[in-house]
C-alpha cells in the first residue's frame, strides 16, 4: 500500500473541534501525521483545554492545541509559531442563520480569519495549504454546479465564504503560495449539530413534528461526511490541488420534503411534517457537478443517502 504523503508531517487543522474538522483530525491522525488543531479560544492553550467537545479524546494524540479568536491578528503568530508544513482551513461561523443577525460578525470570522491564516503562511515552510469554501457560494442554480459557473451568493454567510474563496485564489495567483480551494456541498453525518439532517433526526427519533420551511421542494446535495473527508485529504496532500477550486459533492439531490420522509421511515417514526414560512434568502436548489474531482483525483462517493442516514441514526441512537 502506497504510504500517505502526510504521514509524518508537521500539520495544523483550524476548526478542528467543529463537525467536519473533528472528522479530518481523526483520518490525519489515522494516516500518521502529526497533528496540531487550532480551536476557538482567547489565548494559547494546553492538553486540559476545557472548551474541546468532538475532539476531546484525541488530546493524548495531539502534538499542540492552540486556543485563540481565528478573525484576530494574533492568529498569525500563533499560527507560525507552530511551524506546520500542511494547514487544513476549516475554522468559520458555519450555521447560515447566524449570518442574518450578526453579518459583521460572521465576516470577520470568515474573511478576516481566512486572511489571517494566509498572511500567516507567507512566512513559513508549507508545503500545501487547503481553504474551506462552501457551495452556498454558487445560489441557486438549475442544473449540477461546475466550478466555473457563476457566484450568485444569497446570504451574508454565503457572501462571507465567496470573498474568503477568492481571497484564496488571489493569493496563490499573487504570492505564488501553496493554495488550494475545497467546495464542499451540504455534509451530514455523525456530531453535526444544525442543519436539516442532525435536526430531523433528533426529533424524528423523539417522535416530536419535523418543521419544513416554505413547501419543501428546495434541494440539496447531501453528502456523507467520509466522502468529504477524503476529498479533503486529497485537497490538502496532492500537488495537483494546487492553485485548483473543486467540487464535493454526492452529484443526486433531494428535497427537503423527500429528506424528511426518509429518516421517518429510517427511524420508524410517528412525527407530523409540519410546514412553515419560507426562510430568509433560501437557495432553491444545490447539486454538484464533481467531475473536476473525478478526473484530477479519480475521486467519486462512496456513501449512498439511505446508508448515510442510517449511519446518522445509529449514531445518534447509540450517544
Amino acid at each position: 500500500m502506497k504510504k500517505n504523503i502526510l504521514a509524518n508531517k508537521r500539520v495544523l487543522v483550524t476548526g478542528a473541534d467543529g463537525f467536519m474538522g473533528s472528522h479530518l483530525t481523526e483520518k490525519l491522525i489515522q494516516t500518521g501525521a502529526i497533528v496540531s488543531v487550532y480551536v476557538r479560544g482567547n489565548s494559547r492553550s494546553n492538553t486540559s483545554t476545557p472548551t474541546l467537545k468532538n475532539i476531546y479524546d484525541l488530546r493524548p494524540k495531539l502534538e499542540e492545541i492552540i486556543a485563540g479568536d481565528i478573525g484576530s491578528q494574533d492568529s498569525i503568530e500563533l499560527i507560525k509559531n507552530n511551524k506546520s508544513e500542511y494547514i487544513f482551513h476549516l475554522a468559520a461561523d458555519a450555521y447560515v442563520p447566524n449570518s442574518f443577525d450578526h453579518p459583521r460578525e460572521v465576516t470577520n470570522t470568515n474573511v478576516d480569519g481566512t486572511l489571517n491564516v494566509l498572511h500567516a503562511i507567507m512566512d513559513m515552510n508549507i508545503q500545501q495549504a487547503v481553504f474551506t469554501s462552501s457551495s452556498e457560494i454558487y445560489g441557486t442554480h438549475q442544473r449540477a454546479i461546475h466550478e466555473e459557473d457563476p457566484m450568485y451568493p444569497s446570504s451574508p454567510y454565503a457572501a462571507s465564504k465567496a470573498s474568503a474563496d477568492r481571497f484564496c485564489y488571489a493569493y496563490w495567483s499573487t504570492y505564488n503560495l501553496p493554495i488550494s480551494i475545497i467546495r464542499p456541498f451540504n455534509t451530514y453525518g455523525p456530531r453535526h449539530t444544525y442543519d436539516v439532517i442532525p435536526k430531523f433526526i433528533d426529533l424524528a427519533l423523539k417522535g416530536e413534528p419535523l418543521t419544513i420551511y416554505g413547501d419543501g421542494s428546495q434541494t440539496r446535495d447531501f453528502t456523507y461526511v467520509d466522502d468529504t473527508v477524503r476529498g479533503f485529504m486529497i485537497m490538502g496532500s496532492n500537488p495537483k490541488a494546487i492553485g485548483q477550486a473543486v467540487n464535493f459533492g454526492s452529484g443526486q439531490d433531494y428535497s427537503i420534503s423527500e429528506i424528511a420522509l426518509m429518516i421517518k421511515e429510517l427511524c420508524n417514526s410517528e412525527s407530523k411534517i409540519i410546514h412553515t414560512g419560507k426562510r430568509t434568502s433560501e437557495v432553491g436548489k444545490l447539486l454538484c457537478d464533481f467531475k473536476k474531482a473525478n478526473e484530477l483525483f479519480s475521486w467519486e462517493p462512496n456513501i449512498t443517502i439511505l446508508e448515510g442516514l442510517k449511519r446518522n441514526i445509529d449514531y445518534v441512537q447509540k450517544c
